[in-house]
Formats: structure tokens, C-alpha cells, sequence
């Protein structure tokens, strides 16, 4: 479980750095905190 988090977690991360990159910043910044907040490293919403 923990490495899919991980996953997600990268992926939304990634996906919110090339939104800003595109220049959508409200869509990146959201994403990136949505990443944050899943990954396990950060405040994981499912524990």
C-alpha cells in the first residue's frame, strides 16, 4: 500500500510541476499539494 501511495504521489507531483510549466499555476500549486498530502512521507489523508 505504501509504495502505491508513493506512486500517486510522484505522479501528481509531477503532473502539477508540468501544469505550472504550461503556465495553469492554479492547477499545478493544487496538485502538488494534493501529491504532498498523499505521499507517505508528507500527511498521508488515508492513515
Amino acid at each position: 500500500m505504501e509504495l502505491i501511495l508513493w506512486i500517486i504521489a510522484v505522479v501528481l507531483v509531477v503532473a502539477g510541476i508540468m501544469a505550472l510549466f504550461r503556465r495553469q499555476v492554479l492547477w499545478g500549486i493544487v496538485l502538488i499539494i494534493v501529491g504532498l498530502l498523499v505521499g507517505p512521507g508528507g500527511v498521508s489523508v488515508f492513515t
